[in-house]
C-alpha cells in the first residue's frame, strides 16, 4: 500500500482536498461521503486534526487514536500514520475534517510571540484525543468561508487565524501546550529504537535527527559509533532485507511490498535488489506460484 505525503499529497488528484497555504502551515479540509475509507499518510509536518463529523481512527505503531466528532488530537512530523474514515450514517455517510499542518519555524515563532515558557522534561507528553468545547468550535466554523475563495483571502488573515488556534490551545489546554513545547525540541531518544522503527517510512535524515532529538551533525556521528555504516546505506539494506523476508513467506504483490518497505518506485526497488542479491524480486514470486 502506497503511503499518502501529508499535506503535500492530499490536495493532489485523486484526492484533491482544499487548502489554506501559507509559509510555515497550511489547513486541508476533507470532505466525502465514506462507508469504510483506510490507508495510510506519512507526516511531513505537525498535524492536529479536528473531526467536524463521522469518525477517524488512527494508528502510530500500536497505539489507536478513536477520533469522534467534535474531538481532535495532536501528532508529530516524520510519523506514518493509518486511518480508517467512517461517515456519520445519521448524515449520509459524511465525513467533515479539518487537519492543520504546522512547521517548526511556524511552532517557534509562536511561542516567542506569546512568551511560553517551556519546563525541561524528560518525560514524554502522552498524546490525547481531546473534546473541542464550544471556543474552538467557533474558531473552526469560522474558517469554512475561506476554503470557497481561498485565492482572494489575505495571507496575513490567514496567519492570523492559526496564530487564533495556537493562543486558544495555549490557553485552555496545559497538555496540549506541552506537546507543542516537547515538538519545538524532542527528548533525546535511544538511536536503535528511532532507526527499527522508522526504517520503513518515506523519512529523511533530518526527520531521523529530529525524532531521535538530536541536531543533524549529532544524529550522524552518533549513528555512525554505533552501525559504523551510513544512515542512507543502513536503510537501504534493512529494507531490501525485509522485502526479501515477505516475497519468501507471504504471496504479496513485488509492488505491494516495494511500497511497504519505505521504496516509492518499483523499477528503482527491483534494480537496487537485483543489485543487493544478484536475482530480482519477480524471481522469487515466480519460484513462489
Amino acid at each position: 500500500m502506497k503511503h499518502i505525503k501529508a499535506p503535500t499529497g492530499l490536495t493532489e488528484a485523486p484526492y484533491n482536498q482544499r487548502e489554506l497555504k501559507l509559509n510555515g502551515f497550511s489547513v486541508v479540509e476533507s470532505c466525502t461521503h465514506t462507508i469504510n475509507n483506510k490507508g495510510s499518510m506519512y507526516l511531513e509536518d505537525h498535524m492536529l486534526l479536528f473531526v467536524k463529523q463521522g469518525t477517524n481512527i488512527l494508528k502510530d505503531g500500536k497505539t489507536e487514536f478513536v477520533v469522534n466528532k467534535n474531538e481532535m488530537v495532536l501528532l508529530k512530523k516524520a510519523t506514518l500514520v493509518e486511518y480508517h474514515k467512517t461517515g456519520d450514517p445519521e448524515h449520509d455517510n459524511v465525513y467533515i475534517s479539518l487537519m492543520f499542518f504546522l512547521k517548526d519555524e511556524f511552532l517557534l515563532d509562536f511561542i516567542k510571540m506569546a512568551n511560553i515558557k517551556s519546563a525541561h522534561s524528560e518525560e514524554r507528553v502522552r498524546i490525547l484525543v481531546k473534546p473541542v468545547k464550544e471556543r474552538l468550535l467557533l474558531f473552526f466554523e469560522s474558517l469554512e468561508p475561506y476554503f470557497d475563495d481561498p485565492e482572494n483571502i489575505d495571507k496575513g488573515l490567514i496567519k492570523i487565524k492559526i496564530l487564533e488556534l495556537l493562543y486558544d490551545i495555549a490557553g485552555t489546554d496545559k497538555n496540549l501546550l506541552q506537546q507543542l513545547l516537547q515538538m519545538k525540541q524532542p527528548i533525546r531518544a535511544n538511536i536503535t529504537e528511532i532507526m527499527e522503527g522508522n526504517f520503513t517510512n518515506p523519512v529523511s535524515l533530518p526527520e531521523l535527527a529530529y525524532l531521535s532529538g538530536r541536531s543533524l551533525a549529532s544524529f550522524k556521528r552518533d549513528f555512525h559509533s554505533i552501525y559504523n555504516t551510513p544512515p542512507s546505506e543502513w536503510i537501504r539494506n534493512k529494507r531490501l532485507s525485509k522485502a526479501k523476508e515477505i516475497l519468501e513467506n507471504t504471496t504479496i504483490s513485488v509492488t505491494d511490498i516495494c511500497y511497504t518497505v519505505g521504496f516509492e518506485n518499483i523499477a528503482h526497488f527491483s534494480r537496487v535488489f537485483k543489485e543487493h542479491f544478484g536475482y530480482s524480486p519477480s524471481s522469487i514470486r515466480q519460484q513462489s506460484i
